[in-house]
C-alpha cells in the first residue's frame, strides 16, 4: 500500500514541477496589477505587438490557426527570423469571427517585426489599456469560458466598471498540461474613465 502511494506522490510532484517549469520557461505579456478583489484583478497593460490569424471552424475542430502562428515564429516570415514563444495565447471573438494571437517578445519592437509569408497572418499592435481579469482552470471549452466570463461580468458591474463587449481569453499552458493545472484567463477591456 505504501509503495503505490509513494509512486503516485512522486508522479504528482513531477507533473507539477514539469508544468511549472514549462510555463515559467516563457516570457509573459507584461502588466501591472492596479487592484485585487479576491480572484479578480484590474490590470494595466502596455501596448503589445502581436501576430494574429483568423480562427476558422472546421469539421474536425482543427483549423490550423495555431500552426500558422507557430510557423511564423519558427522562421516562416520574410526574414526567416526565429522568434521566441511567449504566453499567453490570446483568443477573442465569437463563433463566426474569432482570432488567435501570439504576443511577441517585449524586446521586438513593432518596426522590427518581420513580415509574414502567410497571407492569413498579420502583425499588429494591441493598444495599451486596463483590463478586468479572472483566472480559471480547466481545458479550453465554451462551458469554462462562459462560466468565467459570466463571473467576470458580474464583478465588473458590482465594481462599477464599464467594459467593451468583446472578451479576450488568455491560455498559458501547452496542451499536454493536465487540465486541472492549466492557467487560463478571461479578460474584459475597461472603457477609459469608467471607474
Amino acid at each position: 500500500m505504501f509503495v503505490p502511494f509513494l509512486l503516485l506522490t512522486v508522479a504528482v510532484v513531477l507533473i507539477l514541477a514539469g508544468c511549472q517549469a514549462t510555463r515559467a520557461g516563457y516570457e509573459t505579456a507584461p502588466y501591472k496589477v492596479v487592484r485585487t478583489d479576491g480572484k479578480f484583478e484590474l490590470r494595466d497593460y502596455p501596448a503589445l505587438a502581436v501576430v494574429e490569424t483568423p480562427m476558422l471552424r472546421s469539421q474536425n475542430g482543427s483549423d490550423g490557426s495555431f500552426t500558422r502562428l507557430f510557423r511564423f515564429i519558427t522562421g516562416g516570415n520574410l526574414a526567416k527570423q526565429k522568434i521566441a514563444m511567449t504566453t499567453p495565447v490570446f483568443m477573442t471573438g465569437n463563433e463566426t469571427n474569432s482570432t488567435m494571437a501570439f504576443v511577441l517578445p517585449a524586446k521586438l519592437k513593432m518596426g522590427e517585426v518581420p513580415k509574414p509569408t502567410d497571407g492569413a497572418v498579420t502583425v499588429r499592435e494591441l493598444p495599451a489599456g486596463q483590463f478586468a481579469v479572472l483566472r480559471f482552470r480547466g481545458g479550453r471549452s465554451s462551458k469554462n469560458e462562459t462560466e468565467a466570463l459570466d463571473k467576470l461580468k458580474s464583478w465588473t458591474v458590482k465594481a462599477g466598471l464599464k467594459t467593451e463587449t468583446a472578451p479576450v481569453f488568455g491560455y498559458f499552458d501547452p496542451p499536454w498540461t493536465p487540465t486541472f493545472l492549466r492557467r487560463n484567463e478571461a479578460m474584459l477591456r475597461i472603457v477609459p474613465d469608467s471607474k
